[in-house]
């Protein structure tokens, strides 16, 4: 067994990784030192601590082992020490500069440290030892294009047509490298003459996209329909045909072209949803009426054709609640957080979707659900906090901002915003003591946590205890956020229970213009600032204005 295993590392290492030959003269390829092939065995296993031991004890007695050097770069690779696998591929090339796998592991470890101009000259000396190795070429044409060497980009390219011939996958990259250079006669004539020579679906679509975007539609659909001939489901001829038939207003021709688009089977799902997506996107809402039942039949379609696809039936939904078809768009937004259970995004949906309706009472299930799954998504927590304070259920959200502390018990962004949370409720519940306990707590943690500091404060202010702790706490809220109207209106208030209803009266006036005119309590506050001053008239048209808010349900 084990001379079994050393024949076949000694093919490895002679043939299959290409060793020199200058290692191969000094010793017979069938009795290779056995550290070497044993080290060679350990890479293939992964041991490189095992490897690289064996390696160097190789080296020490013959320092010119070329082979040697190559699997320390090896080594170097697989464990990421960059800079060791860079000396020593240099090591290697230097002892035998002919070796073509040496040449092209020292090029890739120069391109992965960014030393473009050396991975450039390293492949360009390959390639004239190597001429017909067409992986070089497209090395050498990222590279270019990298540093914008566009020229240099295009004669490598020709040259790869000189050597292999052309096809598709050259002529498109020339194609895009003259458009970048602002030559869009010489990019349609390298598609031109491409075209004159062979029959491509590919090219003739290319055309087609570019007689389209200079206005030549007729042009452009001869094109995109010989393309159609030579191959009658490629999408991209399609999809162009489509679009002739869109700009010129030809919608029986337009859905004709997409429903074969849509229906098609061996179409990726995602680039359906994704086309009609943007189509929706980027049209009147006109056309979505005129054309919804044709929008229909496409969703239809597409949804039949892909039942569980997570990107399809998202776009469904959105597009029927676009239409205000809320009832379908649920329907399609849970098949898909059903269908995609493992799906965050899914489930994220269908939640959102639940609670922008207001649907509290199936949003907490939902949500339960969905906690289930993903116990550590904080966001879930919150989703269910929203819905539970909509319901007035004080405890609830006790407990579940309690679940959230436990989660994540070491991070302050998810503690002090429970503790925060839990402190508020308790004020709802009527417990002062056990809220003012919280908030201690909570400003213990982070001292300039504004929530806290603005409800601590205005809560003490409808105690009239502590007014001066009260006002301190209020002052630096708006230092932070001086255009924030709750607490403009916390620190105003406060100002006039001092007896500062001058001071009080330029911050309600700052309030009113950042949105103290949607709160009814604010500008009550204001009302009874005026009065304060004498200022009886004005305070009365923001009584009034109050009154109204409140007639509106806006406290």
């Amino acid at each position: 067994m084990i001379l079994v295993r050393r024949i076949v590392l000694s093919l490895l290492v002679l043939g299959t990784l290409g060793a020199s030959q200058a290692y191969s003269q000094t010793k017979d390829s069938w009795q290779l030192d056995g550290r070497l092939i044993d080290a060679v065995g350990a890479i293939g296993e992964g041991q490189l601590a095992k490897a690289g031991k064996l390696l160097t004890e190789v080296l020490k007695e013959d320092p010119g082992n070329d082979a040697a050097w190559y699997y320390v770069g090896l080594c170097g690779l697989y464990s990421r020490n960059i800079s060791g696998a860079r000396d020593a591929f240099k090591k290697a090339v230097e002892i035998d500069p002919s070796n073509y796998w040496y040449k092209d592991r020292l090029a890739l470890v120069y391109s992965m440290t960014g030393e473009d101009d050396l991975t450039i000259a390293t492949y360009e000396d390959l390639l004239k030892e190597y001429p017909k190795k067409n992986d070089i070429y497209f090395s050498l044409v990222n590279l270019y294009l990298k540093g914008n060497q566009f020229d240099k980009a295009l004669a490598a390219l020709d040259q790869i047509e000189a050597v292999f011939g052309k096809n598709e996958s050259v002529v498109s990259t020339k194609y895009d490298i003259l458009l970048r250079q602002n030559k869009p006669e010489e990019a349609l004539k390298v598609l031109e003459d491409y075209n004159k020579e062979y029959s491509s679906a590919f090219v003739l679509s290319k055309l087609g996209d570019h007689t389209l975007a200079e206005y030549q539609d007729s042009l452009a659909l001869e094109y995109y329909k010989e393309a159609l001939d030579l191959q009658g489901d490629y999408m991209p001829a399609l999809l162009g045909e489509a679009e002739v038939y869109r700009i010129r207003r030809n919608y029986d021709g337009y859905f004709t072209a997409l429903n074969k688009f849509v229906g098609d089977v061996n179409t990726d799902p995602q680039t359906k949803a994704q086309y009609l997506g943007m189509l929706l996107q980027r049209s009147e809402p006109r056309f979505v009426q005129n054309f919804k039942p044709k929008l229909d039949t496409l969703y239809d379609t597409m949804t039949q054709l892909h039942p569980s696809d997570s990107t399809v039936l998202k776009s469904a939904g959105m597009y029927y609640y676009a239409t205000e078809r809320i009832d379908k768009a649920k329907d399609m937004i849970r098949r898909n957080m059903e269908s995609n259970p493992e799906s965050l995004d899914a489930t994220a949906t269908y939640l959102q979707l639940l609670a922008y309706k207001s649907e509290w009472d199936a949003l907490i299930p939902a949500v339960d659900s969905a906690i289930a799954r993903f116990p550590k998504e904080i966001d879930l927590y919150d989703i269910k906090n929203a819905a539970l304070y909509n319901k007035k259920d004080w405890q609830g959200i006790i407990d579940n901002s309690q679940k959230i502390i436990a989660t994540a018990p070491n991070d302050t962004s998810v503690t002090i915003p429970a503790l925060a949370n839990i402190g508020d409720m308790y004020y709802e519940m009527g417990n002062e003591e056990e809220a003012f306990k919280y908030y201690k707590q909570v400003l213990k943690a982070n001292p300039d946590y504004r929530p806290t500091l603005n409800n601590y404060a205005y809560y003490l202010s409808l105690k009239g205890k502590s007014l001066k702790k009260a006002c301190a706490m209020s002052k630096k809220t708006i230092d932070k956020e001086p255009d924030n109207p709750t607490y403009l209106d916390t620190y105003g208030w406060i100002l006039h229970l001092l007896g500062k209803n001058k001071d009080a009266k330029a911050v309600f006036k700052h309030a009113m213009i950042y949105g103290g005119k949607d709160s009814a309590t604010c500008m009550e506050h204001y009302a009874e600032v005026l009065e304060a001053l004498g200022e009886i008239d004005l305070a009365k048209v923001y009584r009034t204005q109050a009154a109204n808010k409140k007639a509106e349900g806006k406290e």
